[in-house]
């Protein structure tokens, strides 16, 4: 579907504007990696099993694919502001609820709502920045909302890693939770409405159930979702056994964890800037193929070291590719998923969402069925995933091209991608 915006009023994409949209993203996947340094320290006191402890992970993965998607429907319908100033003030609650858990049960239960109050802010960022970008300056936003996710990724594990010396795991949580307050009196000072009443949606379920038919009518879509999706499996394995594989295995500490994460997270920024780069000036879809082979070599680096003794330089590279990969595919995956839907970018932008999360949802706790001490899991897991991804992306990402609402015609293969207005 290609559809005017004849009805929405442009907001300028001011600087602090795009810079707050860029923020909005941080809070949800921080909620990821801050703690992770700490996982395995979590796991002895709550006297957990390691697959247990893991689904502290896989239910804040459910809970941001939940959240984007409640979320999106409803920024649809309700504007953008109002939904993000909900999302934000629910997850400063309920980090300090983690912080708080006496078990791990509860300490599961709490993660899942941390996820679906994290996830609106994701969504919310992709929406909107869709409300005020068009064209090639789409593209290179989400090229940016991919930077700033490797960002968070960065100073999540850095951070976590230098926290856990002079604080437990709660700890962690309570400072998520002061993370989110900043994040609340930015939104609350900063946040404009970016959709206007008139390109608003209408209210209930049936309007929902059109729309989404309609975006899973669409075959570029879904192949663009499904891949992406399949990339995160992949993606979300690595974070839920990384720190297993790399502390347990290989004997670093926290710090020295931290660091090695740091620098395959750094990876993910420089790569997903290049990407939404390539994406713009070269093919959406070819850039998208590109990060799939960067991320297969690293998912098979993890299965030959899972197979063989293999030195730690050679699963730090591999976390890399896979982790690089995954960077160059999301922009091109969210430029395809959501260009050709303006006035329903937050339900597209859910939908996205929520495939990034429950297959990486699904995906994180298989690498634990082995116990902390075997990497094969964690290669079995990417290697598949991302060939599934690939297959996916074969299938249903090359289609003839077709004619836009201006009476122009785009091919999803070639070239950069024309968000016609």
């Amino acid at each position: 579907m290609t559809a005017s915006l004849t009805s929405v009023s442009r907001v300028r994409a001011s600087g602090p504007l795009a810079t707050l949209l860029l923020v909005l993203t941080v809070f949800g996947p921080i909620s990821m990696d801050l703690y992770l340094p700490a996982l395995p320290a979590l796991t002895t006191e709550l006297g957990a099993a390691t697959s247990t402890a893991q689904l502290t992970v896989t239910a804040c993965l459910i809970g941001l694919a939940a959240g984007q998607l409640i979320a999106g429907a409803l920024s649809d319908r309700f504007g953008r502001r109002g939904p993000a100033l909900i999302g934000v003030t629910a997850y400063v609650l309920v980090s300090a609820l983690c912080a708080a858990s006496p078990t791990v049960e509860l300490l599961i239960a709490a993660r899942l709502v941390q996820g679906l109050a994290g996830g609106v802010g994701i969504v919310i960022a992709q929406a909107a920045g869709r409300d005020v970008y068009e064209g090639g300056r789409l593209i290179r936003f989400y090229g940016r909302l991919t930077v700033v996710g490797g960002l968070a990724a960065v100073v999540g594990p850095l951070v976590g890693g230098a926290l856990t010396a002079i604080m437990d795991w709660r700890g962690l949580f309570l400072v998520l939770a002061a993370v989110g307050a900043l994040i609340l009196g930015w939104v609350v000072l900063g946040l404009r409405e970016t959709l206007a009443p008139g390109g608003r949606t209408a209210a209930g379920f049936a309007v929902i159930r059109r729309d989404m038919r309609t975006l899973f009518s669409d075959r570029l879509f879904v192949g663009a979702v499904v891949a992406q999706g399949f990339v995160y499996a992949a993606l979300f394995a690595y974070l839920s056994g990384a720190t297993y594989v790399l502390q347990g295995v290989y004997g670093l500490s926290p710090q020295a964890y931290a660091l090695a994460f740091g620098l395959n997270s750094a990876g993910f920024m420089v790569f997903g800037y290049l990407a939404g780069r390539f994406s713009e000036k070269w093919s959406v879809v070819g850039t998208l193929i590109v990060g799939l082979v960067i991320a297969a070599l690293g998912a098979v680096g993890l299965l030959i070291a899972g197979l063989a003794s293999v030195p730690l330089a050679v699963v730090i590279v591999a976390l890399f590719l896979l982790a690089a990969g995954t960077a160059v595919t999301s922009p091109p995956s969210t430029t395809l998923a959501l260009a050709d839907y303006p006035q329903i970018a937050g339900t597209a932008s859910s939908v996205l969402g929520a495939a990034r999360f429950a297959f990486g949802g699904i995906a994180a706790p298989l690498v634990g069925v082995a116990g902390a001490l075997s990497i094969l899991p964690l290669g079995l897991v990417t290697t598949v995933a991302v060939a599934a991804a690939g297959v996916t992306a074969a299938l249903l990402l090359r289609r003839p091209a077709r004619v836009t609402a201006a009476g122009t015609t785009h091919s999803a293969t070639k070239g950069p991608l024309t968000c016609v207005e």
